[in-house]
């Protein structure tokens, strides 16, 4: 018996598609990378992703218009030989001392790979674009006659805007990540450590199809000031704040990021707990309230909301950002000294993450609010719809 891909034909060819348009544009002759997220948009083949984020395990080469090889990790052909989405299939070579002590010959032998696939493939006169590639593999293709630009901003520019399967895959994935968050919610009780809290999250989103989870953000009482605490032994007391991140990668590979902050036990919050979720929903509602197909993002930035003083220097560094199998392409900065650094405007299929923490620097404690949007031509869609704590919305 075949297994069935992971990912379904229509998504996998929608996503080739794009990807190719792109790397046409910017002139691309062939694209290569060792980033897992980008074998998985370019070919629909997973495999030991967090693995492969430790240090490059397998790779991929894309022809625009043409074929794909795709280099897999040592004994595990036959998880990506059925995929739709690779037309050939080697193994990977092990071009790092963490895989081998004889890499350097591995790097040489893989480069007279990638000169002969780039040669007698590739678009004529163009470049080879390559994106994650450890600098020893970048060398010594170079030192074959091959012309290299930079991979990365013709893929996250295709992965930023999302194509009609790709929705059905983040709307699947949110579902399983609301589900994980309600049953994580459960779980909060005084007495329980962040980690025994966050400890569900993980089981329910496993169980349900999602893959893993990129940070550990969930942080109780004095722990939510400053933000970006990691879960800990920390013993959550009654009325405690509880911050919490999904960060999630769930169906098809997807990532799902919204943020809740949840009140611990039975105690009536207080009026400074009241304060900072309604400043927190209000900055949050408004810069939402500011999405939409054709404003630039220095428009967006400018027209931000901006807390008031003492929480302004303790908020979130970004404003937005982008999302698809994982955080990308557009990361909006706050208006700052200077040009405004990021140039573009929003599209229709940008899939947006809306971001606000209020910290406290008197009583040491925050909220931190996120919901995640796409953006339709004539509308915006909020895709998180994850409840928020009724006893700190009133």
């Amino acid at each position: 018996m075949v297994d069935e891909p992971l990912d379904p034909p229509d998504l996998v060819e929608q996503r080739r598609q794009r990807l190719d348009e792109l790397l046409d544009r910017f002139g691309v002759g062939a694209f290569l990378t060792a980033d897992p997220f980008a074998i998985r948009y370019a070919t629909g083949s997973r495999n030991m992703t967090v693995h492969g984020m430790t240090g490059p395990d397998r790779f991929a080469l894309v022809v625009p218009g043409g074929s794909s090889v795709l280099w897999e990790f040592a004994g595990c052909e036959h998880l990506s030989s059925h995929l739709p989405g690779v037309d050939e299939l080697r193994s990977a070579p092990a071009v790092s001392a963490k895989k081998s002590m004889m890499f350097r010959d591995e790097i040489d032998r893989f480069a007279a790979e990638i000169h002969d696939l780039v040669t007698t493939r590739a678009h004529p006169g163009r470049p080879l674009a390559i994106d994650r590639i450890d600098s020893g593999v970048v060398d010594a293709v170079r030192l074959r006659g091959i012309d290299i630009v930079d991979g990365t901003r013709p893929l996250q520019l295709a992965m930023a805007v999302k194509q009609p399967s790709e929705v059905v895959a983040m709307r699947s994935a949110m579902r399983a990540t609301i589900s994980a968050t309600e049953s994580m919610r459960a779980a909060i009780a005084p007495g329980r450590t962040e980690q025994e809290v966050w400890a569900e999250f993980h089981r329910a989103l496993i169980a349900a199809g999602g893959e893993f989870v990129v940070t550990r953000l969930l942080q109780a009482g004095a722990r939510t000031f400053p933000y970006f605490r990691e879960a800990s032994s920390h013993r959550m007391d009654d009325g405690d704040l509880v911050c919490f991140d999904t960060d999630a990668v769930g169906s098809h590979g997807y990532s799902v990021d919204f943020s809740r902050t949840y009140l611990c036990g039975s105690s009536e919050p207080t009026p400074r707990q009241l304060e900072l979720h309604a400043l927190a929903r209000a900055q949050l509602d408004h810069n939402a309230g500011n999405l939409a197909v054709g404003v630039t993002f220095e428009d967006f930035a400018r027209a931000a909301f901006d807390v008031p003083e003492p929480f302004r220097r303790f908020g979130y560094y970004q404003l937005a950002h982008g999302l698809g199998l994982a955080g990308g392409h557009p990361n909006v900065p706050r208006i700052g000294e200077g040009p405004y650094p990021l140039p573009g405007v929003m599209e229709a299929g940008m899939v947006l993450c809306v971001e606000s923490y209020v910290g406290d620097p008197e009583s040491h404690q925050g909220v931190k609010v996120e919901d995640q949007y796409l953006l339709h031509a004539d509308h915006v869609e909020c895709m998180s719809t994850a409840a928020f704590d009724e006893r700190l919305s009133v």
